[in-house]
Protein backbone atom coordinates (compact mmCIF):
# COMPACT_ATOMS: atom_id res chain seq x y z
CA UNK A 1 0.00 0.00 0.00
CA UNK A 2 1.14 3.44 -1.17
CA UNK A 3 0.40 6.39 0.43
CA UNK A 4 -0.67 9.90 -1.44
CA UNK A 5 1.49 12.17 -0.51
CA UNK A 6 1.05 14.44 -3.57
CA UNK A 7 1.37 18.38 -1.82
CA UNK A 8 3.19 16.84 1.10
CA UNK A 9 6.37 18.39 1.75
CA UNK A 10 9.04 15.94 3.07
CA UNK A 11 12.83 15.86 4.68
CA UNK A 12 14.67 13.00 4.94
CA UNK A 13 17.94 13.82 6.64
CA UNK A 14 21.10 12.07 5.84
CA UNK A 15 19.12 11.12 2.09
CA UNK A 16 22.54 11.06 0.04
CA UNK A 17 23.17 7.43 -0.14
CA UNK A 18 21.51 4.19 0.62
CA UNK A 19 18.21 3.75 3.25
CA UNK A 20 18.04 7.48 3.61
CA UNK A 21 18.71 8.11 -0.70
CA UNK A 22 15.93 4.95 -0.86
CA UNK A 23 13.48 6.74 0.92
CA UNK A 24 13.37 9.70 -0.53
CA UNK A 25 13.05 8.43 -3.84
CA UNK A 26 9.51 6.52 -2.11
CA UNK A 27 8.23 9.51 -1.17
CA UNK A 28 8.87 11.33 -3.97
CA UNK A 29 7.23 8.16 -6.09
CA UNK A 30 4.41 8.48 -3.63
CA UNK A 31 3.93 12.29 -4.28
CA UNK A 32 5.76 14.09 -1.86
CA UNK A 33 8.22 16.98 -2.51
CA UNK A 34 11.37 15.90 -1.03
CA UNK A 35 14.17 17.66 0.38
CA UNK A 36 17.04 15.24 0.48
CA UNK A 37 19.72 16.43 3.30
CA UNK A 38 23.21 15.54 3.55
CA UNK A 39 26.12 16.89 5.00
CA UNK A 40 29.31 16.26 3.46
CA UNK A 41 28.15 14.26 -0.08
CA UNK A 42 26.78 16.96 -2.21
CA UNK A 43 27.36 15.03 -5.60
CA UNK A 44 25.15 11.88 -4.23
CA UNK A 45 22.41 13.78 -2.89
CA UNK A 46 22.40 15.96 -5.63
CA UNK A 47 22.07 12.86 -7.90
CA UNK A 48 19.18 11.73 -5.49
CA UNK A 49 17.27 15.17 -6.31
CA UNK A 50 18.24 14.83 -9.79
CA UNK A 51 16.52 10.95 -10.05
CA UNK A 52 13.42 12.52 -8.56
CA UNK A 53 13.11 15.33 -10.75
CA UNK A 54 13.89 13.17 -13.98
CA UNK A 55 10.69 11.42 -12.94
CA UNK A 56 8.87 14.71 -12.69
CA UNK A 57 8.84 14.96 -9.56
CA UNK A 58 9.44 17.78 -7.32
CA UNK A 59 13.30 18.01 -5.08
CA UNK A 60 16.28 19.83 -3.72
CA UNK A 61 19.43 18.49 -1.88
CA UNK A 62 20.37 21.02 1.09
CA UNK A 63 23.39 20.91 2.88
CA UNK A 64 23.46 21.11 6.66
CA UNK A 65 24.79 19.14 9.92
CA UNK A 66 21.57 18.28 11.53
CA UNK A 67 23.51 17.96 14.80
CA UNK A 68 23.39 22.18 15.10
CA UNK A 69 20.48 24.10 15.60
CA UNK A 70 21.48 26.88 13.87
CA UNK A 71 22.24 24.23 10.33
CA UNK A 72 18.90 23.03 11.39
CA UNK A 73 16.91 26.39 10.89
CA UNK A 74 18.67 27.62 8.22
CA UNK A 75 17.51 24.32 6.27
CA UNK A 76 14.30 24.45 7.24
CA UNK A 77 13.63 27.67 6.25
CA UNK A 78 15.49 27.31 3.01
CA UNK A 79 13.12 23.98 2.25
CA UNK A 80 9.96 26.18 2.93
CA UNK A 81 11.30 28.79 1.13
CA UNK A 82 12.20 26.07 -2.22
CA UNK A 83 8.87 24.01 -1.46
CA UNK A 84 6.94 24.41 1.39
CA UNK A 85 6.55 24.15 5.16
CA UNK A 86 7.27 20.44 6.13
CA UNK A 87 4.70 17.89 7.06
CA UNK A 88 6.78 14.70 7.02
CA UNK A 89 10.16 14.20 8.82
CA UNK A 90 12.73 11.03 8.33
CA UNK A 91 14.96 11.57 10.94
CA UNK A 92 17.31 9.35 9.28
CA UNK A 93 21.06 10.94 9.72
CA UNK A 94 23.22 8.69 11.36
CA UNK A 95 26.85 7.67 12.14
CA UNK A 96 28.73 3.78 12.94
CA UNK A 97 31.86 4.36 14.35
CA UNK A 98 32.82 0.63 15.36
CA UNK A 99 34.48 0.32 19.00
CA UNK A 100 35.20 -1.65 21.49
CA UNK A 101 34.39 -1.19 25.15
CA UNK A 102 38.11 -0.40 25.79
CA UNK A 103 38.59 1.74 22.90
CA UNK A 104 35.34 4.07 22.84
CA UNK A 105 36.34 7.44 23.70
CA UNK A 106 34.24 10.18 25.31
CA UNK A 107 35.03 12.11 21.81
CA UNK A 108 33.23 8.97 19.88
CA UNK A 109 30.10 8.81 22.46
CA UNK A 110 29.19 12.91 22.09
CA UNK A 111 29.87 12.11 18.49
CA UNK A 112 27.54 9.22 18.13
CA UNK A 113 24.78 10.83 20.46
CA UNK A 114 24.97 13.94 18.61
CA UNK A 115 24.42 13.17 15.16
CA UNK A 116 22.50 9.59 16.17
CA UNK A 117 19.71 11.25 18.59
CA UNK A 118 20.45 14.75 19.19
CA UNK A 119 19.94 15.69 15.22
CA UNK A 120 16.22 14.00 15.32
CA UNK A 121 15.11 16.14 18.67
CA UNK A 122 16.47 19.18 16.88
CA UNK A 123 14.79 18.77 13.44
CA UNK A 124 11.78 17.64 15.38
CA UNK A 125 11.35 20.82 16.99
CA UNK A 126 12.24 23.08 14.26
CA UNK A 127 9.40 21.39 11.85
CA UNK A 128 6.73 21.28 14.63
CA UNK A 129 5.62 25.02 14.13
CA UNK A 130 4.67 23.87 10.88
CA UNK A 131 2.63 20.66 11.47
CA UNK A 132 0.80 22.24 14.18
CA UNK A 133 -0.27 24.79 12.03
CA UNK A 134 -1.46 22.32 9.79
CA UNK A 135 -2.64 20.09 12.61
CA UNK A 136 -0.91 16.99 10.46
CA UNK A 137 2.24 15.91 10.41
CA UNK A 138 4.33 12.44 9.84
CA UNK A 139 7.48 11.77 11.57
CA UNK A 140 9.68 8.42 11.41
CA UNK A 141 12.90 7.82 13.13
CA UNK A 142 15.26 5.62 11.49
CA UNK A 143 16.20 3.61 14.56
CA UNK A 144 17.99 -0.26 14.66
CA UNK A 145 18.25 -3.74 16.00
CA UNK A 146 20.66 -2.32 17.88
CA UNK A 147 18.54 -0.41 20.12
CA UNK A 148 17.29 -3.61 21.79
CA UNK A 149 20.14 -5.96 21.29
CA UNK A 150 24.16 -5.84 21.41
CA UNK A 151 24.98 -5.14 17.93
CA UNK A 152 28.07 -5.04 16.19
CA UNK A 153 28.74 -1.35 16.55
CA UNK A 154 29.43 -0.32 20.47
CA UNK A 155 27.76 0.97 23.13
CA UNK A 156 27.59 3.92 22.38
CA UNK A 157 25.70 3.45 18.95
CA UNK A 158 23.04 1.00 20.98
CA UNK A 159 22.40 4.14 23.44
CA UNK A 160 21.78 6.84 20.72
CA UNK A 161 19.51 4.13 19.22
CA UNK A 162 17.90 3.45 22.23
CA UNK A 163 17.13 7.08 23.24
CA UNK A 164 15.63 7.49 19.39
CA UNK A 165 12.87 4.79 20.33
CA UNK A 166 12.34 6.91 23.55
CA UNK A 167 12.40 9.96 21.82
CA UNK A 168 9.78 8.20 19.28
CA UNK A 169 7.33 7.39 22.20
CA UNK A 170 8.10 10.49 24.18
CA UNK A 171 6.82 12.84 21.25
CA UNK A 172 3.91 10.58 20.07
CA UNK A 173 2.03 10.82 23.12
CA UNK A 174 2.13 14.62 23.58
CA UNK A 175 1.24 14.97 19.89
CA UNK A 176 -1.12 12.74 18.96
CA UNK A 177 -3.77 14.77 19.76
CA UNK A 178 -2.73 17.75 17.41
CA UNK A 179 -2.71 15.26 14.12
CA UNK A 180 0.82 14.29 14.27
CA UNK A 181 2.07 10.64 14.49
CA UNK A 182 5.50 10.03 15.72
CA UNK A 183 6.86 6.05 14.64
CA UNK A 184 9.92 4.66 14.43
CA UNK A 185 11.35 2.00 11.91
CA UNK A 186 14.12 -0.27 13.21
CA UNK A 187 16.08 -2.04 10.78
CA UNK A 188 19.01 -4.68 10.89
CA UNK A 189 21.82 -5.19 8.76
CA UNK A 190 20.91 -3.70 5.41
CA UNK A 191 22.73 -4.29 2.25
CA UNK A 192 24.34 -0.48 2.35
CA UNK A 193 27.80 0.70 2.00
CA UNK A 194 28.59 -0.30 5.32
CA UNK A 195 27.91 -3.61 5.35
CA UNK A 196 29.62 -3.16 1.95
CA UNK A 197 32.03 -7.06 1.83
CA UNK A 198 29.60 -8.31 5.23
CA UNK A 199 27.98 -10.98 3.02
CA UNK A 200 28.98 -13.46 6.01
CA UNK A 201 26.51 -12.08 7.99
CA UNK A 202 23.55 -13.16 5.99
CA UNK A 203 24.64 -16.51 7.55
CA UNK A 204 22.63 -14.11 11.15
CA UNK A 205 19.74 -14.36 9.41
CA UNK A 206 17.10 -16.69 9.02
CA UNK A 207 15.73 -15.28 6.34
CA UNK A 208 19.23 -16.04 4.57
CA UNK A 209 19.82 -12.68 3.38
CA UNK A 210 20.30 -9.14 4.08
CA UNK A 211 17.76 -6.09 3.91
CA UNK A 212 17.44 -4.31 0.99
CA UNK A 213 17.13 -0.50 1.37
CA UNK A 214 14.23 -0.22 -0.39
CA UNK A 215 12.32 -2.50 2.12
CA UNK A 216 13.40 -0.03 4.66
CA UNK A 217 11.18 2.85 2.66
CA UNK A 218 8.08 0.25 2.31
CA UNK A 219 8.19 -0.12 5.97
CA UNK A 220 8.32 3.84 6.35
CA UNK A 221 5.68 4.10 3.49
CA UNK A 222 3.26 1.66 5.39
CA UNK A 223 4.07 3.77 8.60
CA UNK A 224 3.02 7.18 6.82
CA UNK A 225 -0.33 6.32 5.47
CA UNK A 226 -1.17 4.84 8.82
CA UNK A 227 -3.36 7.59 10.67
CA UNK A 228 -3.93 5.12 13.79
CA UNK A 229 -0.44 4.15 14.27
CA UNK A 230 1.89 6.46 17.22
CA UNK A 231 4.61 5.77 19.35
CA UNK A 232 5.62 2.46 17.72
CA UNK A 233 8.91 0.38 16.81
CA UNK A 234 8.55 -1.53 13.06
CA UNK A 235 11.37 -3.94 13.29
CA UNK A 236 12.67 -5.36 10.10
CA UNK A 237 15.32 -8.15 10.77
CA UNK A 238 14.71 -10.79 8.71
CA UNK A 239 13.58 -13.01 11.65
CA UNK A 240 16.49 -12.81 13.76
CA UNK A 241 14.34 -11.25 16.87
CA UNK A 242 10.66 -11.19 18.04
CA UNK A 243 10.48 -8.27 20.60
Amino acid sequence: MKPDLNGRVALVTGGSRGIGAAIATALAEAGAAVAVNYRERAAEADAVAVGIKSKGGRAIAVAADVSRASAVAEMVDHIAFALGPIDILVNNAGMAIVRGIDDLTEADFDATIAVNLKSAFLCTQTVLPAMRAKKWGRIVNISSGAARGAGAIGVHYNASKAGMEGLTRGYAARLVKEGITVNSVAPSLIETDMMKGRSDLAARIPLGRLGQPDEVAQAVLMVLGNDYMTGQTIMLNGGMAFI
